[in-house]
């Protein structure tokens, strides 16, 4: 019997390769017998506009959930999202790498909107997945364009899907989406407003050593291989992990982006672009006095990289 690692489940968007490997033997293949563990349930599922700020909730609602109950080893989710999880781990929770989906995300108003511009959503409220991805993918793209104290931001469900349903239902003045439901909200008129990819990162107990993350992601390195040679043939995925949402059933291939799927092999976080990210969220007051050594275990990481 393989080394056994339990991993929180994970979407397409954020874990086409690890899902990839899963379906296909490639973990199997290298002696590891990964289970996924559901994770999650504490998620908020509706918009409130009276929750302005990630402070008020906690970064362990979604990801990092069954990591911090003791049962999963490891996640996956994005890079500013696991700085503050590890911070605030109880488990000894640390980064290893970076995954290898690097995450395509947008803002995006309902068609009757009177947004047009990224300027125009100054003082407007845009819903986000506070401590998730696009919670900072907002922060940082929008500052581009408006000052800080015009950005405007409320709680939003976790799943990009029951965002899109915020935004339609007008619960909210704009919101953030992955795919599928970029594609889903582009179909109905939705306008994407800015839009931008960004990285995730592992995070791991000590359970899983150097050995055990190398071997993991030798097989997620082929799966990166085998969908960057024909994504077509992987767009399915997209659609169905979310066949139970009428929106995206009707969806075929022929609508998803190729484009919107880019995936890397997975590496190290480089010191340099992890102290930029270290300093813009102490910027914002996301991070509290932990240096950003301590957010990744160097050693591990170093060690389970090797060529």
């Amino acid at each position: 019997m393989g080394k056994r690692l339990e991993l929180e489940t994970t979407a397409p968007f954020q874990g086409l390769p690890e899902l990839v490997a899963y379906d296909e033997g490639l973990f199997a293949a290298e002696g590891l017998e990964v289970e996924f563990v559901r994770r999650g349930e504490k998620a908020p599922t509706r918009a409130d506009r009276g929750i302005t700020s990630p402070v008020q909730v906690s970064p362990f609602g979604s990801h990092g959930s069954s990591l911090e109950t003791g049962r999963a080893a490891m996640f996956n989710a994005c890079e500013c999202g696991n700085f503050t999880r590890v911070e605030h781990s109880n488990v000894g929770g640390r980064q290893l790498g970076r995954r290898a989906i690097v995450t395509f995300g947008a803002i995006a108003v309902p068609p009757w909107s009177d947004v047009y511009t990224p300027q125009q959503l100054a003082h407007k409220v845009v819903g986000v997945p506070y401590h998730a991805g696009t919670h900072y993918l907002a922060l940082a793209l929008l500052e581009g364009f408006v000052r800080r104290d015009e950005i405007r931001t409320c709680l939003a469900p976790n799943l990009s899907g029951l965002r899109y349903q915020a935004l339609m239902n007008n619960e909210v003045d704009a919101t953030t989406l992955t795919e599928p439901y970029i594609t889903v909200a582009e179909k109905a008129g939705c306008r994407i407003i800015v839009a931008a990819p960004y990285h995730g990162t592992e995070v791991a107990t000590a359970e899983v050593d150097a050995d055990t993350y190398r071997a993991f992601n030798r097989a997620v390195r082929e799966a990166v291989r085998r969908i960057n040679a024909d994504k077509r043939k992987y767009l399915h995925y997209f659609i169905d992990y979310h066949k139970d949402d009428p929106a995206v059933a009707q969806l075929s291939v022929d609508d998803l982006r190729p484009s919107r799927i880019v995936l890397v092999d997975p590496a190290p976080i480089p010191e340099e672009e992890a102290r930029r990210t270290y300093e813009w969220m102490r910027s914002w007051g996301l991070l509290g006095e932990i240096s950003w050594q301590e957010l990744c275990d160097l050693e591990r990481q170093a060690v389970a990289h090797e060529a």
